[in-house]
């Protein structure tokens, strides 16, 4: 998370109004509007960016989920610092969807855990045998064939996602990456089946669009388990 971090240079640059030495109200208030403002089409463009890029990427990685799913397959997401709260809602919104969240009111909950619940495991790998391995280690017992990793990250280069990857894919799980900027050496990565890109060096539109971006696979994925049950005799 070093990278994602905001200094007070970068804090200038994301809120220059809070440095200009001005008292005027009127005039701060409006620079935050129009801050607010170019923030808010920025998000916007860069979530009808991915979609025009991953759409169709996207409908395809929900028809694998469904599938897995469908065959008693279960999710396991991780990611570090910001990423890891992300990696938590992920994990809950598959298995204990909000109603407002249902495109029909009714979601059905799918079994997933995130990897980063269980504090006392992560610190313990991290003090025993090092934080690359922390969520390694937690795929190689409880990964089973079928089963599908989403690993998420803003710069793509987390060391224990890269290793996280390898080893779920070595165990037959289907794994589906989330990153930002270039994509890192996530894009790299042989073992990854679906990787889903967020093209902006804003760490905060990254998490931003990223988010929409698991929640409209949650859905995709709920449609098309739905396809899979209405095809079966």
């Amino acid at each position: 998370m070093a990278r994602d971090s905001v200094g007070a240079s970068g804090l200038e640059e994301l809120y220059p109004f809070l440095y200009s030495g001005t008292s005027d109200l009127d005039a701060v208030l409006t620079q935050v509007r129009q801050s607010t403002v170019e923030k808010a089409r920025e998000i916007v463009a860069l979530r009808r960016q991915v979609l025009e890029t991953d759409g169709e990427r996207l409908a395809a990685c929900a028809r694998d989920l469904a599938q897995a799913f469908a065959g008693g397959g279960r999710l396991l997401a991780f990611g570090n610092g910001g990423s890891s709260t992300d990696a938590q809602d992920l994990a809950s919104l598959f298995l204990s969807p909000d109603s407002l969240d249902s495109p029909d009111g009714d979601a059905r909950p799918l079994p997933a855990f995130g990897l980063t619940n269980d504090i006392a495991v992560v610190t313990a790998l991290s003090n025993d045998i090092g934080f690359d391995v922390v969520f390694s280690r937690q795929v190689a017992a409880f990964g089973r064939r079928g089963d599908i990793a989403v690993g998420l990250s803003t710069s793509g280069n987390s060391a224990n996602l890269l290793s996280a990857f390898d080893e779920a894919a070595r165990r037959g799980l289907v794994t589906v990456g989330i990153a930002g900027y270039d994509g890192g050496k996530m894009a790299e990565l042989r073992s990854i089946d679906h990787l889903f890109v967020v093209p902006s060096p804003s760490v905060h539109r990254i998490q931003e669009a990223q988010t929409t971006l698991y929640h409209a696979l949650w859905e995709l994925t709920l449609g098309a388990l739905d396809d899979l049950e209405g095809e079966q005799p």
